[in-house]
């Protein structure tokens, strides 16, 4: 607490002192219940700890890990929640083939039946037994299709081809690559091999474009070789996935809670808002999850309050469905938000629903 704050709570005026608690309950009202940590990517490099540490400094209401396909920081970051006395909470994210909408693209654009993923509470990076050749699995068919994109942007960028095994021991703490990962790797070998107008004319022949920032670049490769068009991607197949009836034995079986995952409402598979929940429900939900920050930033005007008419509805149709929601920024990308700024119109009403789900979760 800062001495101004101390001046205000101890000032002999009591509106200044009531104002000051108004200050100071809004303060703990911050949080974010999606970071990922550098167990699969984090914008800014986080580890676990750092999160918790970053919540205590804050003074977050609440914090949650999320890792893609991985538990691998939840002992820590649970164990340094409760060393500083943050109230936190772990989750884990994947992707899973959802029979009932194999024809309709839901929350990985341009991706039919597929769909991002979570569970939410979990208590141990260790797993049942029964669970262990799952969650090994999960892993490995993770690590192998992003392997095989690797193989095939090692075919158009032959100059800075990178070894995948290379990237898993220097990116990452525990081998779990993902494609953000692989972006970075790509840029550094690129700064290694050329300087100034070469490293400029290698990308703008390889991909058409160059930019010197970093962040930047590395969005510009990933669009370019990963995504739809690019040598690298990789058409989603079910088979590559679990279904979402697996993934949510899996996380009961853990003793989590299995986690609706929602984009924008703009897809097909998303306008019904009510199916939607109805069939996540049948085979297990107990929670969903959003990124509030996407759900009304746009660039025009129009599209902005598109966004805030989806997300209005969103929250509607959860509340009626009794699913408590987990909102948060993610983090798996630089430049994107610690925590949302729920002061603006088009998220303040929401903060109460939001904060319901903290209190649900976050221990």
């Amino acid at each position: 607490m800062d001495e101004a704050m101390k001046k205000a709570l101890n000032s002999f005026e009591p509106a200044v002192r009531s104002g000051a608690l108004e200050v100071f309950r809004k303060a703990n009202n911050a949080f974010n219940m999606h970071c990922h940590s550098f167990y699969s990517y984090n914008g800014y490099g986080y580890s676990p700890s750092m999160l918790v540490a970053l919540a205590k400094e804050l003074n977050w209401r609440g914090v949650m890990l999320v890792d893609f396909d991985v538990l691998d920081g939840v002992d820590e970051f649970l164990s340094a929640a409760r060393s500083l006395g943050v109230r936190a909470a772990a989750g884990m994210e994947t992707r899973v083939f959802v029979p009932d909408m194999a024809d309709k693209e839901i929350n990985s654009p341009g991706e039919p039946g597929i769909a991002y993923h979570l569970g939410c509470g979990f208590t141990s990076a260790v797993v049942p037994e029964s669970q262990k050749a799952f969650a090994a699995d999960l892993k490995a068919r993770a690590q192998k299709r992003t392997a095989t994109l690797v193989e095939k942007v090692n075919t158009l960028l032959t100059e800075i081809a990178v070894d995948f095994k290379n990237v898993a021991a220097e990116y990452t703490p525990a081998g779990n690559v993902t494609e953000r990962h692989v972006c970075c790797a790509y840029r550094v070998a690129a700064e290694k091999k050329f300087a100034g107008a070469e490293l400029a004319a290698y990308w703008q022949e390889k991909i058409g474009g160059f930019e010197a920032d970093p962040v930047k670049m590395e969005a510009l490769i990933r669009a370019k070789t990963m995504k739809s068009g690019g040598v690298g991607y990789v058409k989603a197949a079910p088979e590559s996935f679990p279904t979402l009836e697996e993934m949510n034995k899996f996380i009961k079986a853990c003793g989590a809670v299995p986690t609706l995952a929602w984009l924008n409402g703009l897809s097909a598979g998303e306008n019904d808002v009510d199916a939607l929940l109805d069939l996540h429900l049948k085979y297990g939900a107990g929670a969903a999850t959003l990124i509030p920050d996407r759900n009304w930033r746009a660039a025009d005007a129009e599209k902005s309050a598109k966004l805030v008419a989806e997300l209005d509805r969103f929250v509607a149709a959860a509340v009626k469905h009794n699913m408590p929601l987990l909102a948060g920024t993610e983090m798996n990308a630089p430049g994107q938000l610690l925590a949302d700024d729920y002061t603006i119109e088009q998220l303040k009403k929401h903060q109460d629903i939001f904060i319901a789900g903290v209190d649900v979760f976050a221990k």
